[in-house]
C-alpha cells in the first residue's frame, strides 16, 4: 500500500465514523447546556480520530459489518475525548492549548470541564449497553466481551491506572524505568489496544488474531508515547497544537528522562518494526504497516 492508497482508505474510514458520529449526537436530546455545548466543543475539535479508524480497520480486515462495530468506536472516541479534557485541567497538566485550541476549561471553567469529561464518559456506556440491547443472541457474547475490553481499558487498570502514577510521578519524584513502563502502557497503549482488538472480537476473528493485534497495539501504543515524549522535547508547538516544554518543566517521568533522543528515536523504530512483524500475517493491503511507519511522524 502506498501513501495515497493508505491515505484513501483512512479517509474512507474516517468518514464512515464522522457519519455515525454526527447522525448519534443528534438523537441526544434533553442534555443540559452549557454542558451539551461543552462536551461538543471537545468532541469535535479536530483530531485523527485514530482509535475508531483502527476498530473499524480491524473489524473490516476480518469481514465484519461496521454497522456492528460503529457504536464501540463512538463510545471509544467520547472516552478518549473525556480523558484528554480532564489532563489538560489545572490539576492535571495544566494546558491551555489542545489540537492548537483553547482547552475545555479555558473556554468553560474547571467545574463545566469536569463536568463535561465525566458526561462524555458515561455517555459512553450508555452507548454501548443501548447496542447491547439490540443484539442478536449470536453476537451478544463477542460484544460483551468487547465492553468489558473498552471498560477495562478505560479504567483503574488501564487508563486510569497509568494516568493515576503519571501525576503521582510528578509530585513524588519517581525515578524508575518500571514506573514509567507502567504509565506508558496504561495511560496510552492500553486503548489503542482496546480499538484493535475490540474491532477483532466484535468480528469472531479469533483467539490467535487477537494475541497478534493486541501485540502490535502495544509497540505502537509505546512507539506513539514515545515520540510525544520526544516532540516536548524538540516539536514545533505551531505544527503540534499544543505547548511544549512542559513535562520536563514539571518534572514528569519521560522517556527521556533516562534515554537521550538518540536512544529515544531508536526505540521508536525498533517497536515500529516489531508492531509490522507482529502483524504481517493479517495485514494483505499494508494498511496497519504504514499506520505504524507513520507515528514517528504524526501531528500530535
Amino acid at each position: 500500500m502506498n501513501d495515497i492508497e493508505y491515505k484513501d482508505e483512512y479517509e474512507r474510514l474516517l468518514k464512515i465514523f464522522e457519519e455515525y458520529l454526527n447522525s448519534a449526537l443528534q438523537d441526544k436530546k434533553n442534555i443540559p447546556e452549557p454542558l451539551g455545548e461543552a462536551m461538543r466543543y471537545s468532541l469535535f475539535a479536530g483530531g485523527k480520530r485514530l482509535r475508531p479508524v483502527l476498530m473499524l480497520k480491524a473489524a473490516k480486515t476480518f469481514g465484519c459489518n461496521l454497522k456492528n462495530v460503529l457504536p464501540f468506536a463512538l463510545a471509544l472516541e467520547m472516552i478518549h475525548t473525556y480523558s484528554l479534557i480532564h489532563d489538560d485541567l489545572p490539576a492535571m497538566d495544566n494546558d491551555v492549548l489542545r489540537r492548537g485550541k483553547p482547552t475545555n476549561h479555558t473556554l468553560y471553567g474547571e467545574a463545566m470541564a469536569i463536568l463535561a469529561g465525566d458526561g462524555l464518559l458515561s455517555e459512553a456506556f450508555d452507548i454501548i449497553a443501548s447496542d447491547l440491547e439490540k443484539t442478536s443472541d449470536l453476537d451478544l457474547p463477542d460484544k460483551v466481551k468487547a465492553f468489558k475490553i473498552i471498560a477495562a481499558a478505560a479504567g483503574i487498570r488501564g487508563m486510569v491506572g497509568g494516568q493515576s502514577m503519571d501525576v503521582y510521578c510528578e509530585k513524588n519524584h519517581c525515578g524508575k524505568e518500571k514506573e514509567l513502563n507502567y504509565i506508558h502502557i496504561h495511560k496510552t497503549a492500553d486503548m489503542i489496544v482496546a480499538a484493535l482488538t475490540v474491532g477483532v472480537v466484535i468480528a469472531n476473528a479469533g483467539f490467535e488474531v487477537e494475541r497478534a493485534f493486541e501485540n502490535y497495539g502495544y509497540d505502537i501504543g509505546l512507539a506513539f508515547q514515545i515520540t510525544d515524549d520526544i516532540l516536548d522535547e524538540e516539536g514545533d508547538p505551531s505544527l503540534l497544537g499544543k505547548s511544549v516544554g512542559k513535562d520536563k518543566k514539571s518534572g514528569k517521568l519521560t522517556f527521556t528522562s533516562f534515554y537521550s533522543l538518540r536512544e529515544a528515536k531508536e526505540e521508536v523504530e525498533k517497536l515500529i518494526s516489531h508492531a509490522q512483524q507482529s502483524i504481517i500475517a493479517y495485514d494483505a493491503d499494508g494498511f496497519f504497516s504504514c499506520f505504524a511507519a507513520k507515528i514517528s511522524g504524526r501531528k500530535a
